[in-house]
């Protein structure tokens, strides 16, 4: 990819901020953790209690967690951007960056990681949120154990 680029991430177990962090170092990459204002705890990512702050979330497309601060993408033209894949879909503070974000004429690099969740429907959902001349390249899936030569081999590809 040509031009500068940022890994913009958002985790809460860890496993997406691995991703994330071996992606930046392995491409050369700046790298940026999107933060909620309020954290996430392990009730509020409790998945078989229907009313945690996740499952509320996750039923309602309109919730936009509030970031702890605000991101400036302006100096990137490549923004990867990583997420865990909850219920199939990307958690909403993405939809919350997305939107905070100025993201005219930029390309978007979407990738996830999950235990059983596949990205179903997210990439069109998410593409929905930005300016129509945002380039989007496919969602892509990896796991904690996808190595740093394995991520490169996939931005190379890109």
């Amino acid at each position: 990819m040509e031009g500068n680029s940022i890994v913009a991430y958002f985790s809460c177990s860890g496993v997406t901020a691995k991703v994330a962090k071996n992606l930046a170092e392995a491409i050369g990459a700046d790298i940026y953790e999107i933060k909620p204002k309020v954290p996430y705890t392990a009730a509020d990512l409790d998945w078989y209690d229907g009313d945690s702050r996740t499952s509320v979330e996750s039923r309602d497309a309109n919730i936009r967690p509030e970031l702890a601060e605000k991101p400036d993408v302006s100096a990137y033209d490549n923004i990867y951007l990583g997420f865990p894949m909850w219920w199939y879909e990307a958690p909403r503070i993405i939809a919350t960056f997305l939107e905070s974000c100025d993201l005219s004429g930029k390309t978007v690099i979407p990738f996830f990681t999950s235990g059983g969740s596949e990205a179903c429907e997210t990439q069109p959902k998410l593409e929905r949120l930005c300016p129509s001349d945002v380039k989007w390249k496919p969602i892509a899936r990896f796991y904690d154990s996808t190595s740093a030569a394995d991520l490169k081999s996939w931005a190379d590809g890109l």
